[in-house]
């Protein structure tokens, strides 16, 4: 019994540390037995010790998306796009394929949180930022890709240089490069209307709540075709960054397991299919 009382006092001592470590879908009893408050420590103790297991294989990471087409998204309850395709591509040539079941679709803003917060995960598609360079571990790239702002065709918007931003209210999703573009160019965070959905953004665009939208030009483009509105009401005024997109892996994963998946992404833009085009082509082709 005293090494039951001795440990029990241990586990009260750390009780500050395990509630700020574990987010547990229970609320702690303190008071609870001494003998049940052991077992429940030695399983935290031992889930501690199961999720800073390495990953040997690439199976074992964890891959998570947002909707962002025509990178990633849904498509009749199907999870597809430029990204996943290449993702499924690179690890089938490994021979270790990756069911599409093990990749989590998440809001960009709790995927993003995520990848920051344990070793073993994998966040796409990801814009690689100087901002955001040390954050991550990287592999791609993945596709080109443009970051604008949109307005709408009736308002004649002329962006002159950043500056002139701060006369406009702009639309962002939280988290987006976009946000972070405007913030490290300059632009005044309360010119800045933050969201998590992107439909939303367009409809106050369409609306007139918003005088701007920064987001990617061709996930943009789509979102104006899903949100039933008409592309030719919109149009792009500024051009923020042109750049690629990437997975970006978290850091403190084993550098073995990124190297591996680089180089199967190598492989799928060099393999040459009987057509004479790359399967690398071929995924770019579908999505056109």
């Amino acid at each position: 019994m005293k090494r039951y009382t001795n440990l029990y006092l241990s586990i009260r001592a750390h009780k500050i540390a395990l509630s700020g470590i574990f987010q547990l879908p229970f609320m702690i009893n303190w008071n609870m037995p001494i003998k049940v408050m052991t077992m429940l420590y030695l399983a935290i103790i031992h889930l501690t010790f199961i999720t800073n297991i390495n990953a040997e294989e690439l199976s074992q990471l964890e891959y998570l998306t947002e909707s962002y087409p025509p990178n990633n998204y849904i498509k009749e309850g199907k999870l597809e796009g430029i990204s996943v395709d290449l993702l499924l591509a690179s690890m089938a040539s490994l021979n270790e394929p990756l069911d599409i079941s093990q990749i989590q679709l998440l809001p960009w803003s709790r995927g993003y949180m995520m990848v920051n917060s344990r070793k073993n995960r994998v966040l796409f598609s990801m814009t690689r930022t100087p901002a955001r360079e040390k954050l991550f571990s990287w592999v791609g790239p993945i596709t080109t890709t443009r970051v604008v702002l949109f307005s709408r065709q009736q308002d004649k918007i002329v962006i002159d240089d950043i500056d002139s931003l701060n006369k406009y209210t702009i639309g962002v999703i939280r988290g987006d490069v976009g946000e972070s573009l405007l913030i490290s160019s300059g632009v005044n965070d309360k010119q800045l209307i933050r969201v998590n959905n992107v439909t939303s953004l367009f409809k106050m665009l369409n609306l007139g709540r918003i005088d701007l939208f920064s987001y990617e030009e061709n996930a943009g483009r789509w979102f104006i075709k899903e949100t039933k509105l008409n592309t030719e009401d919109f149009k792009v005024v500024h051009t923020l960054q042109e750049s690629d997109l990437y997975f970006a892996v978290s850091l403190g994963t084993q550098q073995k397991l990124i190297d591996k998946l680089q180089l199967a992404v190598e492989n799928v833009k060099k393999n040459t299919l009987e057509n004479g085009k790359t399967q690398y082509e071929m995924i770019m082709e579908k999505y056109k």
